[in-house]
């Protein structure tokens, strides 16, 4: 499809999602004209259109926090699209949050969700690589060197097996959720992200 298939309001305008590639989380909501949309294809960098101002603007051309579109998305109505981006500098929202989309209606914070607990957990390997904390488990670890957490790696691993081998589900979760940890604190470690397992997990679905 192209361009003119999209249906545009009677303003001219189309809402557009900014949606993390490698998160899935909503990063934010906006609008985009024709022009917008043609600047972001012609660039590869999100752009908009401000309706309060009247303007078209570019995602983080002051702030840098700009945002890679790696594909744009149509939906079934050809009335709303997604921006499938890399966030740049990890802060999409004006409050200087990841996202705009963190305020819940029934409490005072909003929930993790699972597709968001893998992200938070490498940002929380990364923050405690940075600023140790005394009675944190992670920080413990990280001091105590590459050898002890590859040493958690495949003691993990081992019990992982075995639960596996026992058929016990709940076990294998549990076990899981230890080995998937102590590798996010190795990648951390080393200083690979999590992303690029991902990019390598996508390059082999390709080949």
């Amino acid at each position: 499809m192209n361009i003119d298939d999209i249906a545009f309001d009677e303003k001219g305008l189309v809402p557009v999602v900014a949606q993390d590639a490698f998160t899935g989380e909503i990063r934010m909501l906006a609008y985009a004209n024709k022009e917008a949309i043609e600047k972001t294809l012609q660039t590869g960098y999100a752009h908009y259109f401000s309706r309060s101002r009247n303007a078209l603007w570019k995602k983080g051309e002051t702030s840098g926090e700009l945002q890679e579109v790696l594909e744009i998305r149509v939906d079934c109505d050809n009335d709303a699209i997604i921006y499938m981006v890399k966030q740049h500098k990890d802060i999409a929202c004006h409050t200087g949050s990841r996202n705009c989309f963190f305020k819940a209606f029934d409490k005072e914070k909003s929930s993790l969700m699972p597709f968001e607990i893998l992200p938070f957990l490498e940002r929380l390997v990364k923050d405690r690589i940075s600023n140790p904390q005394e009675n944190s488990y992670t920080s413990k670890l990280i001091k105590e060197g590459l050898d002890r957490i590859i040493q958690k790696i495949g003691e993990e691993s081992i019990e992982s097996v075995i639960a596996f081998k026992n058929q016990d589900k709940k076990e294998i979760v549990y076990e899981l959720a230890d080995l998937i940890y102590h590798i996010l604190v190795g990648l951390g470690y080393v200083g690979i992200s999590f992303e690029d397992v991902e990019k390598e997990l996508v390059r082999r679905h390709k080949s």
